[in-house]
């Protein structure tokens, strides 16, 4: 299936290069997708925003058609789709051949998207976050590693994190000593097969036996919306998932049920789950990992008349962003200097479309609130001044970081400032603003806890096969996806 894979730099640099049927790919087919990639590459430069990351480029499609040009065989012919996947400033390439196995079935495309991804959330296990470029550099051996054992001949092998530790250690300071000192790799190496590789649960380990015997579930819905300067919401999508930090000891079987299972819709489910019984009874069946993992992902129902989530009517987020950005002469020297003003003001609504856990009390506060503000190109800088938090405005990205932290319905948050503008930045200002596209939009970064949006709640959560009465925690996190706010 996967040809070859490639990790690329910000800049562009092939950080690692790794094939799988001994057909060696060119480097080429990285300098074509890196040239389409510049030529819509923004001026932000993948600046990091909070949870996510301003995106390099604008417009790269995740699925490219690409010449096919092995190294040492110029006539070789044909092409290649090439998949790519942007995590943390890291661009994963994927090259593979138009059908599998000479016949005449194409590249299921959706999968080698998961396990890109599936790759990232691995580097991330492993090298914590963010897996940048810095970070694979420091564990290139490691790295390598997990590719030969997550990889075998093109297609996805052990993606589960607790066979992969068991196979491949953790890096850790004396293990960079030792392998410093011995010069290889073999420090990093487990002599011992996985457990989990001759069961028929490849997912959890065998033994596994825990002091205090606890799970946790997170029920975590994201909101990706785009909000008008007016506060109307134009687009929005709820998409949701389940997160577990399971401490069992043995071979635990839980049962989780939900007040209403009507609300999910279009749901993906851990290999861990019965996926008859689900579509059955509604209910969720398992045996869960050890440690961390991604129980299920879904999204909420929409309204089918106009697209919106049907919890998120015009003016109920919880959370209102008012920006003011305006562009032109401004002052009394000769006529007045070309220049801009903006001021963001923040308001958090009680009165929203979530729905509250029963245990939450006390008002509304809303954690974690940023605002990012990219500026445009023919702006040169910027001073801002903010009432609550602090900024930070990159000159070299062009973009501002405001740190509000938490805010509830008593904190007015504003944000004041003026701009200078290039040299000639008058004529792009003015092209920018016919083309509709003066000011880019801001992303805001929030999270409330003990509220959501869909509904969806826990109503049970049973353990079986074990004699022991574990602890057991339940919460609902609201929190923002893709959320932007237009200024003009």
């Amino acid at each position: 299936m996967i040809q070859s894979l490639f990790i690329l730099s910000p800049t562009g640099e092939v950080l690692i290069e790794r094939h799988f049927r001994s057909i060696l790919t060119s480097r080429t087919i990285c300098d074509i997708f890196w040239s389409r990639a510049s030529e819509s590459l923004n001026h932000h430069g993948g600046v990091s925003v909070g949870s996510n990351t301003f995106p390099l480029y604008d417009s790269v499609p995740p699925v490219m058609e690409v010449p096919n040009v092995n190294d040492g065989d110029a006539g070789s012919g044909g092409t290649l789709y090439l998949f790519s996947v942007l995590r943390d400033g890291l661009t994963y390439l994927a090259a593979c051949p138009p059908c599998i196995g000479g016949g005449h079935h194409e590249v299921p495309p959706l999968l080698v998207i998961e396990f890109l991804h599936k790759i990232a959330d691995t580097f991330v296990l492993y090298f914590g976050d963010p897996a940048d470029e810095s970070a694979v550099k420091d564990n290139f051996s490691t790295a390598y590693q997990l590719l030969e054992e997550m990889v075998d001949h093109g297609w996805p092998l052990t993606t589960e994190p607790n066979a992969l530790t068991d196979l491949i250690r953790p890096p850790t300071v004396m293990a960079k000593i030792q392998q410093a000192i011995s010069g290889g790799s073999s420090s990093i190496l487990s002599e011992a097969l996985p457990t989990g590789t001759v069961s028929n649960m490849p997912w959890r380990k065998a033994g596994v036996t825990h002091p205090n015997n606890e799970i946790y579930i997170d029920i975590v819905e994201e909101i990706d919306a785009i909000v008008s300067v007016d506060g109307r919401v134009i687009s929005s999508d709820v998409s949701g998932s389940i997160q577990a930090q399971s401490n069992l000891s043995g071979v635990p079987d839980l049962l989780l049920t939900f007040n209403d299972a009507t609300l999910i819709d279009d749901c993906s489910f851990h290999p861990c789950v019965r996926y008859a019984r689900f579509e059955k009874d509604k209910v969720v069946s398992f045996v869960p990992p050890d440690g961390p993992f991604e129980l299920m992902r879904y999204r909420g129902r929409m309204n089918g008349d106009n697209g919106l989530h049907s919890n998120l009517a015009v003016g109920n987020m919880p959370i209102q962003v008012i920006p003011r950005v305006s562009y032109g002469k401004f002052g009394e020297r000769g006529g007045g200097d070309v220049g801009g003003r903006i001021s963001i003001s923040l308001t958090a609504r009680s009165i929203s479309s979530l729905t509250y856990a029963s245990s939450r009390k006390g008002p509304l506060v809303i954690e974690d609130v940023t605002v990012v503000i990219p500026f445009p190109k023919f702006v040169r800088t910027a001073n801002l001044n903010v009432t609550t938090g602090r900024v930070i405005y990159d000159e070299a990205g062009k973009i501002a970081k405001w740190t509000i932290g938490k805010l509830d319905e008593k904190t007015r948050p504003q944000l004041n400032g003026s701009m200078v503008l290039e040299d000639g930045g008058e004529e792009t200002m003015a092209s920018s603003s016919a083309s509709g596209k003066e000011q880019p939009p801001l992303f805001v970064n929030w999270k409330i806890l003990l509220a959501s949006v869909s509904g969806l709640n826990v109503s049970g959560l049973s353990v079986t096969g074990e004699h022991y009465k574990p602890y057991k925690g339940v919460r609902n996190i609201t929190k923002s996806g893709t959320f932007q706010i237009r200024c003009h």
